[in-house]
């Protein structure tokens, strides 16, 4: 029996590190049953790396769609001052890229949704063109999908940028990953990013055995996010990983591909199931994943392999 990590995603600061272990527990539990199975593995097996208190809330007290607001506008939680010119084209193409799974034209659509009269031309230094692409991927995915879109990139971005949070988020991550027996991990969202750097950076040194990685609700295909993981370390396939799945629902704006050929080219080629049907809002939360009856049960035949 292997061991088995989850590496959360965002929007985790402030909680209880065992409760929300026992929460993604729980949320597999209920994917087994459809299968009836049960949680094969001991809470000591089980390993849950915590950062949620790295990535503090944007902003103090603010609702996420009030947060998404201040983002857009170009502000930054106090003390730290504007968002970087480099931060804001970041925000924006991810955005503007969220939107293009929807429309065949997507700057065409933005402009279509800028106020009657507006002559507000694209660009990371004009906030109105970005409320417009907020305005436009509400209209396709309900359920402030602009806002959660908005701070989970945000997240993405600091990650992947700040030396400082990334190193404390990787040691904290890798800290978990046992170096005596085989483990299956098991990735949300930001955290599929985090997973994979760290694997691709840690896994060969530190002799760590993962014969199946799992990616869930992933950002990793978006084009913005490749390229500064590509100036960290070149993309590839990580070392001392056997087999990789990663599961989306095609709803979820903040998993816009699958890891195919097209969009994630990789040797080993990443198995991929697009058909989940993800029942929380944004269909993005963990539960409506791990609840997947499939996705569960190729966890539970990973850990009894």
């Amino acid at each position: 029996m292997r061991d088995l990590v989850f590496v959360h995603g965002r929007a985790q600061q402030h909680k209880e590190s065992k409760a929300l272990k026992a929460e993604w527990i729980a949320d597999w539990a209920e994917g087994l049953k459809k299968s009836g199975l049960a949680v094969p593995l001991p809470d000591e097996r089980i390993h849950f790396p915590y950062y949620g208190d790295t990535l503090e809330q944007l902003v103090a007290g603010k609702s996420p769609d009030e947060a998404a607001k201040i983002v857009v506008r170009g502000a930054a939680p106090e003390g730290e001052g504007e968002l970087s010119l480099e931060e804001k084209a970041f925000i924006e193409a991810v955005l503007l890229e969220s939107v293009g799974r929807f429309e065949a034209d997507p700057e065409g659509a933005v402009q279509r949704a800028l106020p009657p009269g507006a002559t507000v031309e694209r660009g990371v230094l004009n906030w109105g063109w970005v409320q417009a692409i907020l305005v436009v991927l509400d209209k396709h995915v309900p359920g402030a999908s602009s806002a959660s879109v908005a701070l989970a990139t945000r997240d993405v971005f600091q990650y992947l940028t700040n030396d400082i949070t990334r190193s404390v988020i990787d040691a904290g991550t890798a800290s978990a990953m046992p170096t005596d027996r085989e483990a299956v991990v098991v990735s949300h969202s930001l955290g599929t990013v985090v997973a994979y750097n760290v694997l691709r950076l840690n896994a060969q040194q530190k002799g760590w055995k993962i014969p199946f990685f799992v990616t869930l609700g992933s950002p990793l295909a978006i084009t913005v996010i490749k390229q500064k993981l590509a100036g960290i370390k070149p993309i590839g396939f990580p070392a001392r990983v056997s087999a990789w799945f990663n599961a989306m629902d095609e709803r979820d704006v903040v998993s816009l591909y699958p890891l195919d050929g097209s969009n994630f080219p990789l040797t080993p080629a990443i198995a991929n199931k697009t058909d989940v049907h993800n029942p929380t809002p944004n269909a993005h939360g963990i539960s409506g994943y791990l609840g997947d009856a499939e996705v569960a049960k190729r966890i539970y035949d990973a850990v009894l392999a």
